[in-house]
């Protein structure tokens, strides 16, 4: 007889799919969450045939806020908190989230056991139809661009003083609407990733380069949260890991661990593996920075861990800390 496994996804409204004991949570849009959930769903089945999956929808707090930015909310775990409450009561056996949305601390009792090839994690603009062919060099002055992420917002008023950048919240589908049917925003900022999964590559009007905009840590890639005693789903999950991927959001995590960065502070990064640091080596169940890679070599995770350590380090010897200690107290008197 099949096994069966429950996942959870995070969304605004239910979403029924197969019978199960394999539930699967995730978080974002409901659009996108069940995209990115199916995505991962997929692969486990062809991974595992013989498992039947079932995909709970849930909302989150990060989910129902739509008024208020991110960076002002002050709860870490907004995209979090209820699918972990689903996943320690065994409602659901996996979740799924935007690994951009987990903290570096996970609380006790959950780990990332997956995490899944990286998409383009670039930043891209979306223009109002009035601004087609256009780049944000090109727009007019004191041009309206809209961005939820205070990250995307500090690095991009240094690189374009000219024009004026205002919160705006909702899923994709809800801030693509505010952008086209009303004149508020010439332009808005998302991940490319996100509009790639959806199918709307041929609204990026411009990918913004590492040079103009660094990218969110973790950005582009799925995680796959899993209760951290439970072995078996544990082992199951870990072969959707793609090494690459781990390694630089490890790097990517430590460095803002480190920097004890959140969506307050505008902390954003730009990696790359180099040739030969994948080697075989033995494997370690340690959890880094919220990740459990069984099947990637301790050592190389080590070294990617060590090297966001000591660039933030390097960093706050530098005078980061006060840095971000001014953008903290900017955040918060917005």
């Amino acid at each position: 007889m099949p096994d069966h496994r429950r996942m959870a996804a995070s969304s605004l409204a239910p979403i029924l799919m197969m019978c199960s004991r394999y539930g699967v949570l995730l978080s974002a849009s409901l659009q996108l969450a069940r995209i990115q959930t199916d995505s991962v769903v997929e692969m486990l089945r062809e991974l595992y045939p013989d498992l039947h999956f079932e995909i709970v929808a849930m909302s989150t707090t990060g989910d129902k806020i739509l008024d208020t930015a991110l960076s002002k909310i002050g709860e870490k775990s907004l995209f979090t908190k209820e699918l972990e409450n689903a996943l320690e009561r065994n409602e659901v056996d996996l979740v799924v989230h935007s690994l951009k949305d987990l903290p570096t601390s996970l609380p006790p009792g959950f780990t990332i056991g997956a995490v899944c090839k990286r998409e383009n994690p670039l930043d891209a603009v979306v223009f109002h139809p009035k601004n087609c062919g256009k780049t944000l060099s090109l727009l007019p002055e004191k041009s309206v661009i809209g961005t939820s992420s205070l990250r995307r917002a500090a690095q991009l008023k240094k690189k374009f003083p000219q024009l004026e950048f205002r919160d705006i919240r909702g899923n994709l589908n809800t801030r693509l609407k505010k952008l086209d049917e009303k004149e508020d925003f010439g332009a808005i900022i998302l991940a490319a990733a996100g509009l790639k999964r959806m199918g709307w590559e041929n609204r990026i009007g411009q990918l913004l380069s590492p040079e103009d905009c660094l990218y969110a840590v973790g950005q582009g890639a799925l995680a796959v949260e899993v209760r951290a005693k439970d072995q078996e789903i544990l082992n199951m999950v870990s072969a959707l890991h793609d090494a690459d991927t781990v390694l630089r959001c490890i790097a990517e995590r430590a460095f803002m661990k480190r920097l004890e960065g959140g969506c307050s502070v505008p902390v954003a990064v730009n990696t790359m593996l180099k040739d030969g640091q994948n080697e075989d080596g033995p494997n370690d169940d340690v959890q880094r920075v919220g990740i459990t890679a069984k099947n990637i070599p301790g050592q190389a995770q080590e070294a990617a861990e060590n090297l966001g350590v000591e660039l933030a380090s390097l960093l706050l010897s530098k005078g980061a800390k006060h840095i971000l200690s001014v953008a903290r107290q900017l955040n918060d008197a917005r």
